[in-house]
């Protein structure tokens, strides 16, 4: 027998003893769940994310009273615009009888302790499919136009307070845009409503499904001059040094699982909560893979969650929410 003073298995032995030494736990409380809103009276499931739906407002109110009691404490919203109310400047985006306001009123009137969050950029709104403002110049370029986007970008989170949001998540990546939003929004008396920013959004190659749901891909050209470059992770902590001297009450990294080194960075560099969004192409992949056969979906999901936890985030926006709430739960009652 060998002579082993330290064995670090014997905090390994059984099932009490791991649960005893664990690290990192993930509950339903973390979780913030992305949520597609449209037009009309009927709901429409999703085919690039499967076991998502596009919602009525009617029957998105229903279904958040039904994630409040699987413990989710909070939804995010993003609209489902149809063609004819986009243009140039995506003015339906801070229209007050446009479906998120009408949503954000239907869930607090149904379940009042649900916080609402929702998503402020303009391409679902704008004919481009560009997060900003477009300017066209007569060879054929373009400028993603940066003050103009945020003065839009103000009126829509102005929009959805007055609704009765409790969080605005600024997913744009315009630079200003999270103090101008809170000078707006303490202009008009709303200094309790939130600020999520997306401070390290990265053009990402994993975004493909949402766009696809939302019907937001853009029309020319791409996002990489205002979306961060993927090859750079001092930069985040830039940003991040922005967004906490604007105003950001929340910051969030995304895509998740691809930047576990930026979520531990910010989360060493800033007392303010991480949030990480566990994006639709790292979703999907877990579920086109188990729908093969080739991975247990059940154990991969929450691997991934719980390795977004373990870098340091706080709250994971994650398509599996209400799935994941229901394995919680039954692993609970197991226990």
């Amino acid at each position: 027998m060998m002579n082993l003073s330290n064995r670090p298995r014997r905090n390994r032995k059984s099932a009490a003893m791991r649960g005893l030494m664990r690290e990192t736990s993930l509950s339903a409380a973390n979780l913030i769940y992305p949520m597609f809103v449209q037009e009309g009276e009927t709901n429409s499931p999703i085919e690039s994310l499967p076991g998502c739906t596009r919602w009525c407002v009617a029957d998105i109110a229903a279904e958040c009273c039904l994630l409040y009691q699987l413990g989710i404490p909070c939804v995010d919203l993003f609209a489902v615009v149809p063609e004819h109310k986009k243009d140039a400047q995506g003015t339906e985006a801070w229209n007050p009888e446009g479906v998120v306001p009408r949503a954000i009123r239907a869930i607090k009137k149904a379940v009042p302790q649900m916080l609402v969050m929702t998503d402020v950029a303009l391409d679902p709104f704008n004919t481009y499919g560009q997060d900003g403002l477009v300017r066209e110049y007569e060879d054929g370029s373009y400028e993603i136009l940066n003050d103009e986007t945020v003065e839009a970008l103000c009126r829509q989170a102005l929009c959805h307070a007055r609704a009765g949001v409790d969080v605005i998540s600024p997913s744009d990546m315009m630079d200003g845009r999270v103090s101008a939003i809170r000078a707006a929004l303490d202009a008009e008396g709303f200094t309790h409503v939130s600020i999520l920013s997306y401070t390290a959004k990265y053009a990402s190659a994993f975004y493909g499904p949402f766009r696809g749901a939302l019907g937001s891909a853009p029309k020319f050209g791409d996002k990489k001059t205002y979306q961060m470059d993927p090859a750079n992770r001092r930069e985040a902590l830039r940003e991040a040094a922005a967004d906490v001297a604007e105003g950001a009450d929340m910051l969030m990294v995304k895509p998740a699982t691809m930047y576990l080194d930026v979520i531990a960075d910010l989360r060493a560099n800033t007392t303010l909560p991480i949030a990480a969004y566990h994006v639709s192409g790292e979703y999907l992949m877990i579920k086109a893979a188990a729908a093969s056969g080739w991975l247990d979906e059940r154990s991969c999901m929450m691997e991934a969650l719980l390795s977004i936890r373990r870098a340091g985030a706080d709250m994971i926006l994650t398509y599996a929410a209400p799935q994941v709430a229901l394995w919680l739960a039954e692993d609970s009652t197991a226990n």
